[in-house]
Order: structure tokens, then C-alpha cells, then sequence
């Protein structure tokens, strides 16, 4: 059974991610402990709030090495909407703030003029449910989750890989915005798989059988 570290530095709707987790039957623990965190198969950094507020967490509770530490090591690592856009360098939410830089790149706002395609006005923040589309086919995280599949979002950022080629699904909002990444064994989505229903529980349950 897969033993789902979720990391708890005070930012997220933690228990709701447990419970998708342990629906698709692996075993999840919301912790901040540094081994609890190495001994999982995976892991999983979640997040809402402010970009600078979630790292200012992170770095209090001593964890951004670890974090490193475990990608590394090769296991599998997701970060769920905030948690995407602290792997990358910086984030120009409140001003210009560092992130973990593990993807390089930056977390940028939406535009204040965007319309749709009929040229209303779009809201940000980016609130409720939204199509994918996949540009990675063969990626395991999104077995048997279908090209323009829909997922919940609550975001008023989005994040610009450098690199494109880990970009694994855009989704469009006024601009075509990358919805989530995929590099090695790092995954992010800027979505809530947990707020998702079955195709979110699908996603959590693909993630949870990675090896």
C-alpha cells in the first residue's frame, strides 16, 4: 500500500486531500514531520492562501530540504494549486518573493482585462470548473482521464515553466495558462483533484500507484 505523506505547514484544506487519498486506497498521513515525510512512497505539498505565506511556512518549519531531499530521491512528489507554484523560482503575487526553485520559471497574474470568447469580462480570481487539454498523452499521472476533462480551480496566478516540455495540461481562461506539470518524478497541478470528484479521485489514485 502506497503511504501518502501530505505536508502540514498551516495552508490547505489538508484533511480533504487525506480523504481523496485514502478513498482510491493508499494510506495518507498529514504531517510536518521531517521523517514521516522521508519514510513515505510519496509525497505531497498542498496550499491556498498567499505565495509568500505558504513559503514563509515552509521555511519555518525547517522542511525545504527535505522536500529536495525526497524528490531526489526519486519517489514521487505532486503539489496540489499553491503547493504547484512554490517549486518554482519566484512568484510576483504581493511584490516579487522567492520559491523552492526547483522548476524554473515564474508564478505571474492573470491579466486585468481578460474576456471570453464572446468579450465579457472574465472575474479573477479563476473560480469553479474548467476544461484540460492534454499534451502529454502517454503521462501515467492522467491514465484513463480524458482530453478536455473538467477540474476545479481557485486561483488568481499561474505559473511559466521556462522549460515547455514540462508542461502536461493548459487550460484556457482568457489566456491558455499551463494547468499542470510534469518533469521526472515531480508533478503539479494548479486544480483541486480533491474538489474534483471521480475524475480528481481518479488523478489522486494514478498518483498513488506511481513507482
Amino acid at each position: 500500500m502506497s503511504e501518502v505523506a501530505i505536508i502540514d505547514y498551516g495552508m490547505g484544506n489538508l484533511r480533504s486531500v487525506a480523504k481523496g487519498f485514502e478513498h482510491v486506497g493508499a494510506r495518507a498521513t498529514v504531517t510536518s514531520s521531517k521523517e514521516e515525510i522521508l519514510r513515505a512512497t510519496h509525497l505531497v505539498l498542498p496550499g491556498v492562501g498567499a505565495f509568500r505565506a505558504c513559503m514563509d511556512g515552509v521555511e519555518r518549519l525547517g522542511i525545504t530540504g527535505v522536500i529536495r531531499e525526497f524528490i531526489e530521491s526519486g519517489r514521487p512528489f505532486l503539489g496540489i494549486c499553491l503547493g504547484l507554484q512554490l517549486l518554482f523560482e519566484e512568484s510576483e503575487e504581493g511584490g516579487l518573493h522567492r520559491g523552492l526553485g526547483i522548476i524554473k520559471g515564474r508564478v505571474k497574474a492573470f491579466p486585468v482585462d481578460m474576456k471570453d470568447p464572446v468579450g465579457a469580462p472574465l472575474k479573477v480570481p479563476h473560480m469553479g470548473w474548467n476544461t484540460i487539454k492534454i499534451r502529454k498523452k502517454e503521462s501515467r499521472l492522467l491514465k484513463d482521464i480524458p482530453d478536455e476533462a473538467y477540474f476545479y480551480f481557485v486561483h488568481s496566478y499561474y505559473v511559466v515553466p521556462a522549460d515547455k516540455d514540462c508542461v502536461l495540461t493548459t487550460t484556457d481562461y482568457g489566456i491558455e495558462f499551463t494547468s499542470s506539470i510534469e518533469q521526472d518524478n515531480i508533478f503539479g497541478v494548479q486544480f483541486h483533484p480533491e474538489k474534483s470528484q471521480s475524475v480528481g479521485l481518479k488523478l489522486l489514485e494514478n498518483f498513488s500507484k506511481l513507482r
